[in-house]
């Protein structure tokens, strides 16, 4: 009995990323996930610039499996200014990437900020370095840094006091680099400010859960028809933490956020990008239970693992070790690779800074080595499954 297997991907930030398509080759990747990001958020992507990555690829002997991320302009997020401009320039970028034949795109609609961590370096076990998020430090930001209004009622009073008294401790040098850090964003992109943070939070002071999902159902409602007539998968990466941050709302967070999307639409191009470490790290979440549920609607997945403390504090730890039980997600993936006739990609998501690379200059979370082990580790685990199947059939 033959069993199809997921496209296996790596993530790369065009030529400028540390990480090379020869090293990706080594490491074993069938395709790569990448993104223009030298497009300011919203424009068009054209097709000579699509181009041009496209051969940037087919050089490096790879073919562009999956967009990553073809951003949402804060104005379609808020519903407000020139949203209906943008989102006709989204379905153009659409369209232009379906003439290159790329089928599957990923999204999120994070307000503000995209994922977010309080430390890039934090030191695990074995002296390989994680990212890693910490209420105590997201409370000295948020309420002794950026100084957002009524920040306090968003933080247990343990963590406040924590807080006040380690905000008090740091230096200049410290307290900038957890600004750096909160605010790091997609490498390639520009870096934001507090100032600029606290401009973009005031757009948000009348938006909460409700009106956030309204204008996400509105997005879809009018780019997933033009999605579907390209033959476009659109794939909405889950929150990165998967809760409210900075007090703003997050809408992409457990298993109900995911049926209302896709209740969205009907449109099959509308699913979801299943991110087991942003969603791993919310501990209600029964992740293979949510991909038996969501199931074809999943058009891409991220894998990675998360390890929780009773505070909420997470770090990202080996791919096969955390909270997150990969055995049985990867199980629940390949069941639902079975239903469909195209390849469901997933990649290696993050990884240790480790062996020579702690050395080097590299992208938070995008480290060759440390990939190249959750790769490694992911397609064994993925043919013990499969031959398993094979077996039991």
């Amino acid at each position: 009995m033959y069993i199809k297997q997921l496209q296996q991907t790596w993530r790369w930030f065009g030529p400028n990323d540390p990480v090379s398509l020869q090293d990706v080759q080594q490491a074993g990747a069938q395709g790569i996930v990448t993104a223009l990001h030298h497009i300011p958020h919203g424009e068009v992507w054209t097709k000579e610039e699509i181009d041009k990555r496209v051969q940037e690829l087919k050089a490096g002997g790879f073919e562009w499996s999956v967009v990553e991320s073809l951003t949402v302009h804060e104005d379609i997020k808020t519903r407000s200014g020139n949203y209906k401009g943008y989102i006709e320039k989204y379905r153009e970028s659409l369209k232009n990437l379906a003439s290159f034949g790329i089928r599957v795109v990923t999204y999120n609609f994070m307000p503000v900020n995209d994922w977010t961590r309080t430390d890039i370096n934090y030191t695990v076990r074995d002296g390989s370095k994680a990212l890693y998020f910490n209420w105590t430090d997201m409370a000295v930001f948020d309420i002794h840094i950026l100084e957002r209004q009524h920040a306090e009622k968003d933080y247990t009073g343990a963590v406040i006091e924590r807080a006040k008294a380690k905000f008090i401790q740091m230096s200049d040098r410290q307290k900038q680099e957890l600004v750096d850090t909160v605010l790091f964003g997609i490498p390639g992109e520009e870096r934001r400010t507090t100032e600029g943070m606290r401009k973009e939070l005031e757009k948000y002071k009348d938006i909460d859960r409700a009106a956030l999902k309204s204008n996400l159902a509105y997005f879809l409602q009018e780019v997933t028809p033009v999605a579907s007539e390209y033959g476009i998968r659109m794939a909405i990466h889950p929150d990165d933490p998967p809760f409210d941050i900075l007090g703003l709302p997050r809408i992409v967070c457990n298993r109900q956020d995911l049926l209302d999307i896709i209740s969205c639409s009907n449109e099959t191009s509308n699913g979801l990008c299943f991110c087991t470490g942003s969603l791993g790290a919310n501990p209600a979440n029964n992740l293979p239970e949510m991909i038996d549920e969501v199931n074809t609607r999943i058009h891409f997945a991220h894998l990675r693992n998360t390890v929780r403390d009773a505070e909420g504090n997470f770090y990202e730890g080996d791919h096969l070790e955390g909270n997150v039980d990969m055995y049985k997600v990867m199980t629940s993936l390949l069941n639902v690779q079975q239903l469909v006739t195209h390849e469901i990609p997933f990649r290696p998501d993050h990884g240790h800074q480790m062996l020579d690379d702690l050395n080097k200059t590299t992208n938070p979370g995008y480290s060759a080595i440390g990939r190249l082990r959750g790769l490694a580790e992911l397609r064994g685990l993925e043919l013990g499954i499969v031959r398993g199947m094979q077996e039991n059939k």
